[in-house]
């Protein structure tokens, strides 16, 4: 019988323990996701390379083994203040930690420490494909009149797949219909004070440095650096309302704040209190307007205040 490639369905929980399948559910711990794909057996292949009195193979052994899966899912808040969103648990496991406040907020914050795991199921047909242990990296994009997008990138340990009944009832009501970015939807953009501005693209790379580390009697997906990089796109101004080239060239931190939603319980909001310019290397044009094209780098202040993302 042929497995159709539409029919998929995909499930993130926290673990408690590190590696314990934490068992999502369709009806809890269901994502709604796009280009949703999978590595399905990452590793190497250790060749047994023997000596034999005539030509031919000797065999090799799967080793390293882990698995990889990446998605997209719609930038888009609960609905409702201080209530996480059904994409949180994803969020947590790409080493960001998340603060609710009833009726009012949930900040996303960048740790370092004992970054949070999520257990990951994957369905193609019936064919699950489970990954224990997972942690990622996660990509915020932002650009004119398109969908706001959270792009996520998984590591997981690797257990063979298996065939199980899909999951039934699949809910997925706690994802909302998203707002585009447009300038009815996006109340401030300012950037060194500056609220003028005209952004065309912006997308917040978490740079979440992931990787297996697989040792005779213990494995674990770790996370072992992360370096934030913001790139804009806004339409060039007089340099006497901003200089990019004067803020990169006296390495000046400058704050950084873009929201994105008005209504209460689905306003996103990025803060970079820190945002150190790169060197502007190029112009852009778009509709015969110049543009720049800038680079940012989040700087830490005390630790793990590069950044906020927060839920209103």
């Amino acid at each position: 019988m042929a497995i159709f490639i539409r029919s998929r369905i995909l499930l993130i929980k926290t673990e408690t323990v590190y590696g314990t399948d934490s068992v999502p559910t369709g009806s809890l711990n269901a994502v709604l996701a796009k280009d949703v794909t999978i590595s399905t057996m990452e590793g190497q292949d250790v060749e047994r390379d023997l000596d034999l009195p005539y030509f031919g193979n000797t065999g090799s052994i799967p080793a390293d083994l882990h698995r990889k899966i990446s998605f997209k899912v719609e930038l888009e808040p609960s609905g409702t203040a201080g209530t996480a969103p059904a994409w949180g648990a994803a969020l947590r496991a790409c080493g960001m930690s998340e603060t609710s406040v009833a009726l009012t907020s949930v900040t996303y914050a960048a740790v370092t420490d004992n970054p949070q795991s999520a257990t990951i199921y994957f369905w193609v047909g019936n064919t699950r494909y489970t990954m224990p242990g997972s942690r990622g990296t996660v990509k915020l994009m932002y650009s004119k009149q398109g969908i706001p997008y959270l792009e996520f990138t998984f590591t997981g340990l690797f257990t063979l797949p298996t065939e199980v009944a899909r999951p039934m009832p699949v809910t997925l009501t706690g994802f909302r219909d998203p707002k585009i970015a447009a300038a009815r939807h996006v109340p401030t953009f300012t950037l060194n004070g500056v609220s003028t501005l005209k952004l065309a693209a912006l997308s917040l790379d978490m740079g979440k440095v992931v990787e297996p580390r697989l040792l005779i009697n213990a494995e674990e997906i770790l996370i072992t650096d992360g370096r934030e990089k913001l790139d804009l796109t806004i339409e060039a101004e007089a340099l006497s309302l901003i200089n990019p080239f004067q803020l990169a060239l006296d390495q000046t931190r400058v704050p950084l704040q873009f929201i994105h939603g008005t209504v209460p319980g689905r306003r996103a909001t990025l803060n970079v209190p820190l945002l150190q310019l790169a060197r502007p290397t190029s112009l852009g044009e778009s509709q015969g307007v110049v543009e720049w094209p800038l680079q940012g780098m989040p700087i830490p202040n005390a630790g793990n205040d590069q950044l906020t993302l927060v839920l209103t």
